[in-house]
């Protein structure tokens, strides 16, 4: 099988937030970590809520600090998509190992990387395709979900949310479908 090109995405660390804390909201960190160390008896829905109303804090900004003030230190479980199938059960990890190579032979240009702790396939700076395994189905998702709409004839025998599509976990994999799930993105 193919070998599945790497690429590093942005700083996944919290701390890589912690400059634009001390810069939009005034403070240093040693002022934000003693908020936290205040109000660390509380649910993580409650701190969220703490800094966004009672601090004026981002969504994003909160959760890097919540988020780091409980131990997780990153955002990032996996580096590699190599890393996310070697997570999964032997059938559904064939399966996507499968998906991305076939992708992969199909658009030699697209680099697989890990976006949102899943495996993605990006040309240049876009996303053009996603996957992720859940219980009991993949989900594929063409980054253009107007994709989805222009195939829904194609698509009648698997369940078709807003963006994704669902297939078996032990899925016979449609090269065509693959092809025509992607190569619109590709185009212009």
């Amino acid at each position: 099988m193919r070998t599945i090109r790497d690429v590093t995405a942005a700083d996944p660390r919290r701390e890589s937030y912690f400059p634009a804390i001390e810069t939009r909201y005034g403070q240093p960190m040693a002022h934000w970590h003693r908020v936290m160390a205040s109000i660390s008896e509380l649910k993580y829905d409650e701190q969220m809520k703490h800094l966004t109303a009672e601090h004026g804090f981002s969504r994003t900004h909160a959760n890097a600090l919540v988020m780091y003030s409980r131990g997780s230190t990153t955002a990032r479980r996996h580096e590699t998509p190599e890393e996310y199938f070697a997570t999964l059960d032997p059938v559904p990890a064939a399966t996507m190992r499968t998906i991305f190579a076939t992708l992969q032979d199909l658009f030699p240009e697209l680099d697989a990387v890990i976006a949102w702790n899943v495996p993605m396939l990006k040309s240049g700076d876009r996303y053009v395709f996603g996957a992720s395994v859940s219980s009991k189905h993949i989900l594929v998702a063409p980054w253009d979900a107007n994709v989805l709409v222009a195939l829904a004839p194609r698509l009648a025998g698997y369940t078709v949310n807003k963006k994704t599509v669902r297939v078996p976990l032990d899925w016979s994999v449609d090269r065509a479908l693959l092809q025509d799930l992607v190569a619109p993105q590709l185009d212009g």
